[in-house]
């Protein structure tokens, strides 16, 4: 255990070391999502070589979402326990060597090579669980409340940011070496991060380049700076708290919002998964061509989203209520991605093109959900609250590449697909209009002395 460095008490100047603390989460989710990605932009050579069909490419899209949801509890109970850099640093590295072993599996063919794909990318989604719910971990650790939209905004556009940088990338080295080389590239980036990780990242009590002025406005501003401090220094944990759980699914405030999530989270797995085979199928474009093409929205995506965040925040210095903050671009984004049915009446590449810019730019624009959960999960269980949110968010990333595969092989068109995503968009802004109310912190109530071990993690 490093010692603790001592604050620069006598700098009469604010450092800054929270905005690179969130370049880091930047860095690490653009990995996260273009390891990801990486059977999305394959994925037309790998159905081809492996014989799959639209349902069953469908299920083996969906390997990573059944282990990510089933991980989202646990991960974020290891993240209460052991602190947000030793359990992300872990998640990184062991994602990164599940990512790296599927460029093997070219040594296997018929059944065997589907079982060991999906097996693998089940584990790659098992391995990520405790990624999201550690960012919003680090946020609140690191950002005052008027900060957190444009922090979590930052790191939740690198999902975006991953495919405009990643899909040429990964596009140009399937046409050029193959796809297998996609894995083996993206497996070694990885590892070299979760090395990277726990060289530079501290809570912010223990940096040692932060001014003591940055700790005080981090605190004074609701930041909860000692948070990992207080989980390590404990003597037990048994598990994940049930009782708090509970209260949590009682509560219709985020109720609402995690249904919402379920409902954003369906843009991103359609864009995760479909999208590029949409154009290579649907729209006759090459896999090099769809690379190249799939990163235009995913630039709008991005700039949507930190855009996003910094709007929310604007209002909140404004003098804005949170609610209103953090719901109106929510809406608006939504309202945005509903645009995308339109491709189903157009013909012209360029206008789908620009379509599916201004959807996605709208799904980012919209994707506050991390912030919210930054403002209202219990303190005491910031990382379990992350979790159970993160665990209905990702159910979409089951049912979305299920449900469109089974669309397309029953349709032979990608218009259904179009439909269903955008009907998502309309529940969301449903769910935050009618079931979240105003936007506040959870309070833990009724807290049993069987609990104590549970929130003094």
């Amino acid at each position: 255990m490093q010692a603790k460095p001592k604050l620069e008490a006598g700098s009469s100047k604010k450092s800054h070391v929270r905005w690179f603390v969130v370049f880091m989460l930047f860095v690490l989710t653009t990995i996260n999502y273009a390891d990801r990605a990486t059977l999305s932009i394959v994925g037309d050579s790998v159905q081809k070589e492996l014989g799959l069909n639209s349902i069953s490419m469908g299920y083996v899209f969906s390997a990573f979402g059944w282990a990510y949801v089933i991980g989202q509890l646990p991960g974020g109970w290891f993240l209460d326990k052991f602190g947000s850099k030793t359990i992300i640093a872990c998640s990184v590295f062991f994602w990164s060597i599940f990512t790296f072993f599927q460029g093997f599996i070219g040594f296997f063919s018929g059944g065997a090579a589907i079982i060991i794909l999906f097996t693998l990318r089940f584990m790659v989604g098992l391995a990520e669980a405790p990624s999201f719910p550690g960012n919003s971990r680090i946020v609140a650790a690191w950002f005052p409340k008027s900060e957190r939209g444009t922090a979590s905004a930052i790191f939740n556009s690198a999902q975006y940011f991953a495919l405009v940088l990643f899909s040429p990338i990964m596009a140009w080295l399937t046409h050029r070496f193959g796809w297998h080389f996609v894995f083996i590239i993206m497996g070694v980036l990885g590892v070299i991060l979760a090395a990277v990780w726990m060289k530079v990242i501290y809570s912010p009590s223990k940096h040692p380049r932060i001014t003591k002025e940055e700790v005080n406005y981090i605190q004074q501003g609701g930041g909860l700076i000692d948070m990992d401090e207080k989980k390590v220094e404990t003597k037990k944990n048994t598990g994940p708290g049930w009782n708090q759980i509970k209260q949590l699914l009682k509560s219709r405030m985020l109720l609402g919002v995690y249904i919402g999530q379920y409902c954003i989270t369906t843009l991103t797995y359609f864009f995760l998964t479909w999208f590029p085979v949409y154009l290579v199928q649907a729209r006759g474009m090459s896999i090099l061509e769809a690379g190249f093409i799939a990163s235009l929205p995913a630039i709008c995506g991005f700039l949507g989203g930190v855009l996003g965040g910094i709007v929310s925040d604007f209002f909140l210095k404004r003098g804005r209520s949170l609610t209103f903050a953090r719901k109106t671009p929510i809406v608006i984004g939504m309202l945005l991605s509903c645009s995308m049915v339109a491709c189903n009446y157009v013909d012209a590449e360029w206008i789908v093109v620009v379509i599916m810019s201004l959807a996605f730019f709208g799904k980012g624009f919209g994707a506050l959900g991390w912030a919210v959960v930054a403002d209202t999960s219990p303190k005491e269980i910031a990382g379990l609250s992350g979790g159970l949110f993160n665990t209905f968010g990702n159910v979409a990333s089951i049912t979305t590449p299920i449900i469109i595969g089974y669309i397309v092989n029953a349709t032979g068109s990608f218009n259904g697909a179009l439909v269903f995503v955008g009907a998502n968009a309309l529940i969301a802004i449903l769910c935050y209009l009618l079931l979240v109310g105003e936007i506040e912190r959870v309070e833990l109530k009724n807290i049993s002395s069987k609990d104590e071990s549970t929130l003094n993690m």
